[in-house]
């Protein structure tokens, strides 16, 4: 067998060798039109000019045929021309054209069932033997069978996957239960189909228009193979003008037997469009090649990131390049900000600035407790280990609760809880209750345990007094910088702020938005100290949760831990997750700083600062960095975001893992599968599962057909039988 490969790099432009009117006009000219209409004329040319719109190729071999048989019959007294006309001659010749092309496909199944379950070592059993010598012996009943099916137009339904050949339930192609797309098993995975599907129909509309996928009829199936990824496309209808379509994404997440079957679709379609060859080594497999598409998609890349995050160094410079990215993002987030207002309010005149440094006020906390005249501490004392709490004191008098009398008086009711049902108790019930309450009483919650060795507090709000009009509309909210921090570990970390950068990053910034922008305006706000203060404070108190205030270098679990946002617990941390807004841009500085050290290692380090920043503003253009579990990042991929990145962590292999999704032009290999096949190992699907109440589904899942592809097909049949991760809904695909 030889292999008919065509390669689609660009749109081609249309190819419709068949016209139909040309059709049409040959039935017109019948002579059997010319008499008095009957019957059976109207049913034969109703089909034919039908078939000449829905398929117009074999409308157009019936017709040949006819064409030909008409002129080697040259006796016209023969009933083929006596008895019958146009109409009813091209109904028989497209039936009985049907049914051979069925016989044929379904005596190629059978073969290759019989075949293989000798040849694949894993399909040969202790009786395979026997079943085929039963076979041989029994062929001409065998061949009964295939052709009874194929008149029924019923699939060949091998039993349990032997060479034991049955009648499948006859089912109809060209209707199905249900909308189409609904019953998928969605998982994380599927957003990748989604994206490519859109892309995969266009390129499908040119191969289809100028047909390198074949003779595509309701029924055909399709595989096309592109890295992890297999998209089953089913043709639910076709017309001279569309085709409507079915695509189906298989599981990622491959299996030994998904892989196994994978590696094989890989072998064929490499040998077809990668090594030369003339013969086909994988002569009888399902699959047959047609044609490489191009598709934009997401290309996926794991790397290994050992000598990258375990490096000391790295981990180092890592704490300085998050106060970078941090810095850039509070500057831009406080400019975005203030260009969202049209009008600078004025500032209204605020007290000086304290000469020292504003620090961290270790104000005392106060309590107020609220005093119970009927309970002290005294009387936690007259409580023994003997004494029964459900008792009255002998010595003591109950306490009076709220809401209820005095012994001896009558008894209020007594409410357990708020919003309960009244009940009316007794005198003994009260006081029983009334000595529960008074245990209550005696649980005193304390504060937390305190460090005297530090001084934690919050750091003060003193009044500002900004040196340039225009550095309120740039400054820090005031929630941002009242961060709990010992105040000399706080002072001792204000070196690590980039002064150089911070200056470098006002001088970028265009104020055209305001009514009146002066040239010196970005000099101006350089040497304003208080905002700069705002900045120093907001930027080390996130510096300060992320990686604690002791100057240690982060190890490659504390990164990742970061990374996913999973810290422990922590004063400062507590605080900056109170304040979600700022929370997030440090997680999100914090994903950009591990980006960059992971793009230093391999790129080397940026040469100065406007490098740098358009790296920055690269990432926060074209990349989404992030968790593949976050809901941002099925979005970032269905809008086609250019890059995605990934931090993660392989427990097997005990090695950190970085994941880069890239979007670009790829070709996808196409290749059409043996329709009679895929119904066939369905149709086994469907009566050990229904009808012989096998209730192992995943029956197939251990067992790879590397010919037959049976555990990709059992994949892609419609749930509860199969299990695609992505089922779309029809897409109809215009042909002209």
């Amino acid at each position: 067998m030889f292999w008919k490969i065509t390669l689609i790099i660009e749109k081609p432009t249309q190819q419709l060798e068949v016209s139909p009117f040309a059709m049409i006009a040959y039935l017109s000219l019948d002579n059997s039109l010319h008499h008095l209409p009957s019957i059976y004329i109207c049913i034969g040319f109703s089909r034919s000019f039908r078939m000449v719109w829905q398929d117009t190729e074999r409308a157009l071999l019936d017709m040949v045929l006819v064409s030909v048989v008409q002129l080697l019959l040259f006796n016209t007294d023969f009933w083929w021309n006596r008895s019958i006309d146009t109409g009813i001659r091209l109904l028989l010749v497209g039936i009985i054209r049907n049914r051979l092309f069925q016989f044929v496909s379904k005596l190629w199944f059978a073969f290759i069932v019989l075949l293989t379950s000798w040849t694949e070592k894993k399909q040969r059993r202790k009786s395979a033997a026997t079943l085929i010598m039963l076979n041989v012996v029994f062929f001409p009943i065998v061949l009964a069978f295939v052709v009874l099916a194929a008149l029924l137009s019923s699939p060949l339904l091998p039993l349990f996957s032997l060479p034991v050949f049955l009648i499948g339930f006859p089912r109809p192609i060209r209707s199905w239960p249900g909308p189409v797309g609904v019953t998928a098993c969605v998982c994380p995975d599927t957003v990748y189909y989604q994206q490519m599907v859109p892309g995969l129909i266009t390129a499908l509309q040119s191969a289809m228009s100028i047909g390198s996928l074949g003779l595509c009829s309701p029924g055909s199936h399709y595989l096309c193979r592109f890295q992890d990824r297999l998209v089953w496309i089913l043709v639910l209808e076709r017309g001279f003008t569309y085709c409507c379509l079915n695509i189906k994404g298989l599981e990622l997440q491959e299996t030994s037997c998904h892989a196994a079957e994978a590696r094989r679709v890989d072998e064929i379609f490499a040998m077809a469009f990668e090594q030369e060859g003339l013969f086909n080594q994988h002569f009888g497999n399902i699959l047959t090649p047609c044609s490489v598409l191009p598709v934009k998609l997401y290309s996926d890349a794991r790397s290994i990131l050992s000598g990258i995050i375990d490096s000391p160094e790295n981990r180092k410079q890592l704490k300085d390049d998050f106060v970078k990215v941090l810095l850039w993002m509070l500057v831009r987030y406080c400019y975005e900000k203030s260009k969202t207002c049209r009008t600078l309010e004025k500032t209204p005149k605020q007290e000086s600035l304290p000469a020292e440094p504003p620090g961290l006020s270790s104000r005392p906390v106060e309590i107020c407790c609220e005093e119970d005249n009927d309970f002290s501490v005294e009387s936690i004392e007259e409580w023994s280990d003997d004494s029964n709490l459900f008792e009255d004191e002998p010595n003591q008098k109950p306490p009076t609760a709220k809401g209820m009398a005095p012994r001896g008086d009558v008894p209020q009711p007594f409410f357990s809880l708020p919003g309960s049902v009244e009940v009316h108790t007794t005198e003994a019930e009260v006081s029983e209750a009334a000595s529960v309450s008074r245990l209550y009483k005696t649980v005193i919650l304390g504060l937390p345990a305190v460090d005297k060795q530090k001084q934690w507090g919050e750091m003060d709000l003193p009044s500002i007094k900004f040196s340039n009009s225009y550095s309120e509309s740039l400054s820090i909210p005031e929630g941002w910088r009242t961060a709990p921090l010992p105040l000399a570990k706080f002072w001792n970390t204000k070196q690590k702020f980039p002064q150089d950068w911070y200056h470098f990053l006002l001088h970028q910034l265009d104020f055209f938005h305001l009514k009146e922008n002066p040239e010196s305006l970005p000099e101006d706000l350089v040497k304003d100290p208080a905002l700069e203060d705002l900045y120093v404070q907001s930027v080390l108190s996130c510096y300060a949760a992320m990686f604690g205030v002791d100057d240690a270098v982060p190890s490659p679990s504390h990164i990742l831990r970061a990374y996913y946002g999973t810290l422990p617990w922590s004063l400062c941390l507590d605080w900056l997750k109170g304040k979600q807004e700022l929370f997030h841009l440090a997680l999100k500085a914090f994903r950009y700083t591990v980006k960059f050290m992971v793009d230093k290692a391999s790129l080397g380090p940026a040469e100065n600062f406007k490098e740098l920043l358009n790296c920055f503003e690269e990432y926060d253009h074209d990349w989404y960095i992030g968790l593949v579990s976050e809901k941002e990042w099925q979005q970032a991929v269905l809008h086609e975001k250019p890059y995605l990145f990934s931090l993660g962590h392989d427990p097997n292999m005990g090695v950190y893992t970085s994941r880069v999704l890239t979007l670009q032009e790829f070709l996808i290999q196409v290749g059409k599968l043996n329709s009679e096949a895929v119904k066939g190992q369905w149709a086994n699907l469907s009566w050990e599962l229904l009808y012989a109440t096998n209730d192992d589904e995943e029956r197939y899942s251990i067992q790879a057909h590397p010919v037959l592809l049976r555990n990709l097909t059992i994949q892609a049949a419609d749930p509860p039988l199969g299990y695609p991760v992505y089922s779309s809904e029809p897409h109809h695909v215009p042909l002209l």
